[in-house]
């Protein structure tokens, strides 16, 4: 039989895996690895074994016979070669391992059930070290949807909270690019050297600058669907808060938002205009009893982490004054578009607004060029009444 976690099922009960375990040695690393990355052997069957053998290396010792025993003949461990393949996988991409139990191991994490024995990590480890706060939403977000997202992770940024996120298009991204200067973590679905999308390779890269990136997964595996719920645990399991902005009703981000319930953290929420699909999730949340998140303050003071508060935190008078929602405008300008570029063009203005009014100045940026680049595109979309303008000049969906 075939445990939950994808592990060989045992005949006792399951052994919690958050039990007292003695970090590896430098002998014992690569056992470890060995036992992790062995067939059907998931998180719980890890803990599980190396609570009833007492090392790594008697684990594997033992498998075969425990395999054989749930029905599977010919069993091998994973090999020396593999577990070889991958540290050199990540000596090439820079990257180091983090062992549950030692001393760079985040303390955060130790507390969620089935906590990843090993943890590859890039950039700046020490990141993790720090207060953390998630910021997770749509990938088709709302321009007010990335604004907000942004205007977060700066704000919680100059506090001194390090923002963490997936690395996705939308939400995520906006919320990493806010918090570039001041500290970011991204969790990865695939291994840490899989920058995916690929879109966002620059901004994985860049992020490595002043925060890291996390995966519990293998060097080089690609990311796929069954892999995301998994990553999802390890974005709430790393904070003492998660903050959703915008998510629909069956999304990701409530996955996540459910995981933060079930390992005690703080979930909050922005609200948003009841006919907007990408607010439903956080309406849905709001009416259930999480906090809801008009500003900076309204996090602050939901934040139950007093025993935690950074020395670098700074008085709200100060942060507040200097902070502003406004995104800097971008740069991209197409002078010249075929009919491809402005259907493409057409439907990323429709992916930015919602029922909430923005300005129109606003909204250029946020979609990027020039007024007069993306005046005609307004004009048509308007005529065909998929959008209208509001008092003031402002727009929104029709």
């Amino acid at each position: 039989m075939i445990s939950q976690d994808g592990g060989v099922m045992m005949a006792q009960n399951t052994v919690s895996s958050t039990h007292p375990l003695t970090p590896p040695t430098e002998e014992d690393r690569l056992s470890w690895l060995r036992l992790l990355r062995s067939h059907r052997v998931g998180i719980s069957t890890f803990f599980r074994l190396m609570h009833e053998h007492g090392s790594a290396v008697a684990a594997l010792q033992a498998l075969p016979d425990i395999a054989r025993k749930a029905g599977l003949e010919n069993y091998k461990a994973c090999s020396v070669d593999r577990v070889c393949a991958e540290i050199k996988a990540g000596a090439q991409a820079r990257a180091r391992l983090i062992f549950f139990g030692h001393d760079d191991y985040p303390k955060a994490l130790m507390t969620i059930p089935n906590p990843p024995p090993v943890l590859w990590v890039t950039g700046n480890s020490q990141t993790l070290l720090r207060p953390m706060i998630a910021i997770v939403g749509a990938r088709n977000a709302s321009s007010l949807g990335t604004r907000m997202a942004r205007y977060l992770a700066k704000g919680l940024g100059e506090l001194g909270y390090v923002t963490v996120s997936g690395l996705a298009r939308g939400v995520d991204t906006a919320a990493h690019i806010g918090a570039l200067k001041t500290g970011t973590v991204a969790v990865m679905a695939g291994g840490v050297d899989v920058l995916y999308p690929a879109e966002n390779a620059k901004l994985g890269d860049e992020l490595n600058n002043q925060g890291a990136r996390v995966s519990e997964q293998p060097m080089g595996l690609t990311p796929k669907a069954r892999h995301f719920p998994s990553r999802n645990r390890l974005i709430s399991g790393l904070c003492s808060a998660v903050i959703i902005v915008e998510a629909a009703t069956k999304s990701g981000s409530l996955i996540t938002a459910r995981d933060a319930l079930d390992q005690g953290r703080d979930v909050l929420a922005v609200p948003g205009h009841p006919f907007d699909a990408r607010a439903a999730g956080c309406n849905m949340l709001l009416r259930d009893g999480a906090v809801l998140v008009r500003n900076i303050d309204d996090v602050v003071q939901a934040l139950t982490v007093a025993e935690n508060k950074p020395a670098c935190v700074k008085s709200m008078t100060q942060i507040t004054q200097n902070l502003s929602p406004n995104i800097p405008p971008e740069a991209t300008r197409q002078p010249q578009r075929s009919l491809r570029q402005t259907a493409n063009l057409h439907q990323k203005i429709l992916e930015k607004l919602n029922h909430s009014p923005i300005a129109e100045d606003q909204l250029v940026r946020d979609v990027g060029g020039s007024v007069s680049s993306l005046s005609p595109a307004l004009v048509d979309l308007e005529l065909e009444g998929r959008i209208k303008r509001q008092a003031g000049g402002l727009l929104s969906l029709a």
